[in-house]
């Protein structure tokens, strides 16, 4: 059973180090709609996102498997996404980003980081 995001973090985590801003300028963060959600077959835990960026599309593979009741729910929404990581494959398919979702670090059900409200696909956040 999933649970929901009511749950409290009793202790905030501790701040990673501190990086340079020429760090934080290489990070490529943008704007996506997630198109469709498809289940990986030789993973107990990836789902495959087709996300539309504007320009380009790109595959990504997400462990939302088990966090979620029905992951095809976050079909059609806006998300945040690393799209300059260099492709990795996993379970034998090809992930070419990564979602940022918020909670899972903090062991709490994850949800997306999302924009307010809607803008163009693709645009960079930072």
């Amino acid at each position: 059973m999933i649970k929901h995001n009511m749950e409290m973090i009793k202790m905030t985590a501790p701040v990673k180090a501190n990086i340079g801003i020429d760090i934080v300028d290489q990070i490529d963060i943008r704007v996506g709609t997630i198109r469709t959600v498809e289940d990986v077959a030789n993973s107990k835990k990836l789902v495959k996102l087709d996300v539309d960026f504007g320009g380009f599309t790109r595959t990504i593979l997400v462990g939302m498997k088990g966090e979620r009741e029905d992951p095809k729910e976050v079909e059609g929404k806006q998300a945040l996404f690393i799209v300059n990581l260099e492709p990795r494959k996993m379970a034998g398919e090809l992930s070419e980003g990564m979602l940022f979702d918020i909670g899972y670090a903090d062991k709490i059900t994850p949800v997306l980081a999302q924009p307010e409200k809607p803008v163009p696909d693709g645009t960079r956040a930072g």
